[in-house]
């Protein structure tokens, strides 16, 4: 509602008020994606500004090139989540989770000191990838068309009258409207071009 009223500054006078907002055409899966395409920013912005501090956190040395690399893959399965095509992103964040849990499953051996941390960040991962997969189902379930449902265009034509019939009409029978010529006062005063 503070955006309705905030929007009121950009009006005319004359235009009409926003009273109240209409209902949205978003489906909570749809919600849900929104959510978790701006995790993924998120995600993806730590994990390219803040690669040595995680690992030291994780106790993976050495693996910091490869948290970049996922962070520019959170970054970009982000794009078609917040887009129209949230199956397609969503489907790329399960496949980017099974690659961190495979990474993050060669930090829970004994000998790593940072083990909790670890399982920790497992179990965060285990959560988010089981809210994936919820939006997944849900935003393919809601935007999935009934068999036979599908749209069939071919009886229309853009021709009414046929092709060979409507050769040549926009040329036959064509009229400038009369606010289109440039007649009377204009044209006297429209400088004269090089003939």
């Amino acid at each position: 509602m503070a955006l309705t009223n905030i929007s009121h500054i950009a009006r005319s006078e004359g235009d009409p008020r926003v009273v109240r907002k209409g209902p949205s055409s978003m489906t909570e899966p749809d919600t849900l994606a929104r959510a978790l395409g701006w995790l993924s920013i998120g995600i993806g912005v730590t994990e390219l500004l803040a690669a040595e501090r995680l690992m030291r956190m994780l106790g993976l040395h050495g693996k910091e090139g490869l948290i970049r690399a996922y962070g520019v893959r959170e970054l970009a399965s982000a794009v078609p989540t917040l887009s129209i095509d949230k199956g397609v992103g969503l489907a790329t964040r399960i496949a980017g989770d099974a690659l961190d849990l495979a990474t993050l499953a060669t930090a829970l051996h004994r000998s790593n000191p940072k083990r909790d941390n670890a399982a920790i960040a497992t179990a965060l991962v285990v959560g988010i990838t089981a809210l994936d997969l919820i939006a997944y189902v849900g935003v393919k379930a809601a935007h999935r068309r009934a068999p036979g449902s599908g749209r069939d265009y071919s009886d229309r034509s853009g021709l009414p009258r046929g092709q060979r019939a409507s050769r040549g009409l926009a040329r036959k029978d064509f009229q400038i409207p009369a606010d289109y010529r440039a007649e009377g006062t204009v044209a006297p005063k429209i400088p004269a071009l090089a003939s």
